[in-house]
């Protein structure tokens, strides 16, 4: 096999850095920078996650390393939850922490977007969701509610 069974056996220690920690730093810097706080909430929710996935596997390290596809299982997972084509930490937070935190009380939102403003931006990536975010900022809520109805009326057309 050589040097290609080789980076194929250690696929995860090769790309695992790169995806699990480069990439989301990179994308935390850029949260941090911009003014919506939709991306930091996917940010900082993979960042809680990823924690947890860490210390789940100082925890129970001996009992993981009976399981050689553990490395791979958690790359998969850190990908979806990284990609921006999945955007998987704001789904989890839309989806599970979020009804979590709503339950215990004390959650004011952080942002001044209607909810169904927030889900459409939720499902954009990065560049898309501060484009539209511009565009509501200078034209207002109800260009971007007169927008999405357009959009969806050309949807149904098709």
């Amino acid at each position: 096999m050589g040097v290609l069974g080789a980076m194929a056996r250690h696929l995860d220690t090769i790309i695992g850095p790169g995806v699990m920690l480069v990439y989301p730093l990179y994308a935390s810097m850029r949260a941090i920078e911009s003014p919506s706080t939709l991306d930091d909430q996917q940010w900082l929710t993979y960042w809680v996650l990823y924690s947890f996935i860490t210390l789940f596997e100082l925890s129970f390290y001996k009992i993981l390393a009976w399981f050689p596809i553990w490395a791979y299982m958690k790359l998969v997972f850190c990908g979806w939850l990284v990609l921006p084509m999945f955007n998987g930490a704001a789904y989890i937070y839309e989806n599970y922490v979020r009804q979590y935190v709503k339950k215990i009380g004390s959650y004011g939102g952080g942002s001044n977007y209607p909810e169904e403003q927030k889900k459409v931006l939720q499902m954009m990536s990065l560049d898309a969701r501060k484009a539209v975010e511009r565009y509501i900022d200078r034209y207002g809520s109800d260009a971007f509610e007169r927008v999405i109805r357009a959009a969806d009326k050309e949807a149904r057309k098709h």
